[in-house]
């Protein structure tokens, strides 16, 4: 009895600290060892009081991190809604829009809540120039030659290694290497499409997408999709006689966050083979991922070849070293001969430095840190918005990547919200830039990939009080 009144005791505790905000989502919990001693009882004591705040949703453990109060504690702000594209909308691309937020990147005073690329102080990068000056020195010469059309050899075999973390069975004469994960999937368009062909994406589609669709004379099709589970089946089944190609992200999708459940990865990988259409998967955040295990891409599904299997390591450890790959399947001599003509061969020196990083285990150390750190600003970046933006606002919940959705009143411009932000030196990337059609205007992503300070809380406060001017 007095064991049981004294976890309790604990709990509650911990949670009238939540319930006060003195505790407040994405703050970590002391470790058990620690609240042992302050109350002076066994650790099974403090575990099970852990247990019993974990069975109300108030805190969640981290693998190797602790225990954190948790993002569902006090949610009021909303989901944002399944999109509802217009089809017969002709389209009108936001170019002009696109090229003004990048723009902002020559002013370095600028917050970049905008572009999705991770802040520096989330890279290994004294660790990855160390591996440049080995890898000059070991290679025959010093990476200036060309590498195989296919790409680097110990790359390659990494990458097929890498690839038994979400259960696939690729080998290296699978992977061919690229410059980055745009890259491929450029090459997988021009394999597997021709002007005039029509296409299929999800809306909101990252905008870079739209951009390569756009100058092959692709026409575009972009289809429901959910926040959390993203596209809509019944809405792919709809359009599959009408479409070349399909083009995804399934895992952790940008801009939404929205991760595919496997049901449904296999349900379109199946629907897909049938008619013979080749997807391009874009699988450039599987492995930031916050869950226990990394989701597998629709490749895992892939039986006939049909899967176009694209990633990079851009977002998850050096983008300026754009450094990609393509599983293509069925369409691996079409891929190879796009790279000939495009781009002869890839520079060997940053592929084998990234091949020789992952060769002895320090990419699944970098990557777990990664994560942790992610996940923790993006629970502080849905507590901040949750406590300086309006109350009808809605946020995406993702469990991996690092960028949310935030849909705003329906009056509200993101555009000229935009041009607002960026005369107060902060910047954000407006929902237009997400597709082809007359929407999301009210809508914004925001890239929580940056360094965590009270700085950074700041600028949030701001950008939630000019929201609010436009309410």
């Amino acid at each position: 009895m007095a064991k049981e009144i004294l976890y309790r005791k604990i709990a509650s505790a911990v949670e009238q600290q939540i319930v006060a905000q003195t505790l407040k989502t994405g703050d970590k919990l002391p470790s058990i060892r620690t609240v042992q001693k302050i109350y002076d009882v066994s650790l099974n004591t403090v575990k099970q009081a852990f247990l019993e705040l974990e069975g109300k949703s108030l805190i969640e453990s981290r693998p190797k991190s602790g225990y954190y109060v948790s993002k569902s504690t006090g949610r009021r702000l909303l989901l944002p809604e399944t999109s509802k594209p217009v089809l017969k909308d002709k389209g009108n691309h936001p170019e002009d829009l696109i090229i003004r937020v990048f723009d902002t990147m020559k002013d370095k005073t600028i917050t970049q809540f905008s572009l999705g690329v991770p802040d520096q102080s989330l890279l290994p990068i004294p660790k990855l120039n160390k591996g440049v000056l080995k890898v000059i020195h070991s290679m025959d010469d010093s990476g200036t030659g060309y590498e195989p059309i296919q790409g680097n050899l110990n790359l390659r075999r990494n990458i097929s290694r890498w690839s038994f973390t979400w259960g696939g069975k690729l080998g290296e004469q699978d992977i061919v290497t690229t410059s980055g994960a745009m890259n491929a999937i450029y090459n997988c368009f021009i394999a597997v499409t021709k002007p005039g062909d029509t296409i299929a994406l999800e809306s909101p589609v990252y905008f870079g997408i739209l951009q390569i669709a756009t100058e092959l004379g692709l026409k575009i099709i972009e289809l429901p999709t959910n926040p959390v589970t993203g596209i809509e089946i019944d809405a792919l089944k709809k359009v599959l006689p009408r479409i070349k190609a399909c083009c995804l992200i399934s895992n952790f999708n940008n801009p939404l966050g929205s991760c595919m459940p496997d049901e449904h990865k296999k349900e379109v990988v199946k629907m897909l083979t049938n008619y013979t259409i080749p997807l391009i998967e874009d699988d450039l955040y599987g492995d930031i991922f916050f869950g226990k295990k990394r989701p597998a891409p629709c490749k895992l599904y892939d039986e006939a070849g049909i899967v176009m299997w694209c990633g990079s390591f851009s977002k998850s450890l050096a983008p300026g070293y754009r450094v990609g790959w393509v599983a293509p399947g069925r369409y691996k001599d079409k891929i190879i001969r796009q790279k000939l003509l495009h781009t002869i061969s890839t520079p060997p020196l940053y592929q084998e430095v990234i091949a020789d990083f992952m060769e002895y285990g320090r990419y699944d150390h970098h990557l777990r840190t990664l994560r942790q750190k992610l996940y923790t600003n993006c629970l502080q970046y849905q507590r901040a918005i949750e406590d300086y933006f309006p109350e009808n606002t809605k946020i995406t919940q993702p469990q991996g990547g690092f960028v949310l959705w935030l849909e705003l009143e329906k009056k509200i411009d993101t555009a000229k919200l935009f041009d607002l932000a960026i005369a107060q030196k902060i910047s954000f990337a407006p929902g237009r830039m997400f597709t082809q059609h007359d929407q999301f205007h009210n809508c914004l992503r925001l890239n929580f990939a940056l360094k965590w300070d009270n700085e950074l809380d700041f600028h949030l406060k701001r950008l939630g009080s000019m929201v609010k001017l436009f309410v």
